[in-house]
């Protein structure tokens, strides 16, 4: 029987989302492969032997990076950035449609506070949906305490736990949810 196999593709400035990134990597690998891709080295076309693809990034004035936002993280930056080239915006725009039902899930990085309107992982989701993904669960967002971060307590073990919970799903043949 061959593996199921997983694409987790991130966009990341200062570490966090990467961190989370490699967090779900690590709980989808209690079941499947799984590969984690930068943004700036993700594929255009997912191949054909992914059978879930998770993407993920930080949320920048109320949803997706864009240049402009990219460019204020770097003047933030005490180092250098994770992802220096295109973000997930220009990545989901370019991206090809699955060649069958694919399944797909959405997270992103945020800074925890409910008076803060929009996220980056409703955006992602959308966009995935409106390719032609089917979208496995409800996007998840993950808590940094400022700009910068660091993530809060416990984000990266929620992150795990979410992965482990896909790879559970996406094993049971379970294609879409929402």
């Amino acid at each position: 029987m061959i593996p199921m196999r997983a694409l987790v593709v991130f966009e990341s400035m200062f570490g966090n989302t990467r961190a989370i990134a490699e967090a779900v990597a690590g709980g989808l690998a209690t079941r499947m492969e799984v590969e984690v891709v930068e943004v700036g080295d993700a594929p255009v076309s997912v191949p054909a032997d992914v059978d879930l693809l998770v993407v993920g990034g930080p949320t920048h004035a109320f949803g997706m990076s864009r240049p402009a936002t990219r460019r204020s993280a770097a003047e933030q930056a005490s180092g250098a950035l994770v992802s220096k080239g295109r973000g997930l915006r220009e990545w989901l725009t370019a991206l090809g449609a699955p060649s069958g039902a694919l399944a797909a899930a959405a997270f992103d990085t945020r800074i925890k506070n409910p008076w803060v309107p929009g996220s980056a992982r409703r955006g992602v989701e959308k966009n995935l949906r409106g390719h032609g993904f089917a979208i496995l669960t409800g996007s998840q967002s993950f808590h940094v305490s400022g700009t910068p971060g660091p993530l809060l307590d416990g984000e990266v073990q929620r992150a795990h736990r979410w992965g482990t919970e896909l790879a559970s799903m996406r094993q049971a043949g379970v294609h879409r949810i929402t």
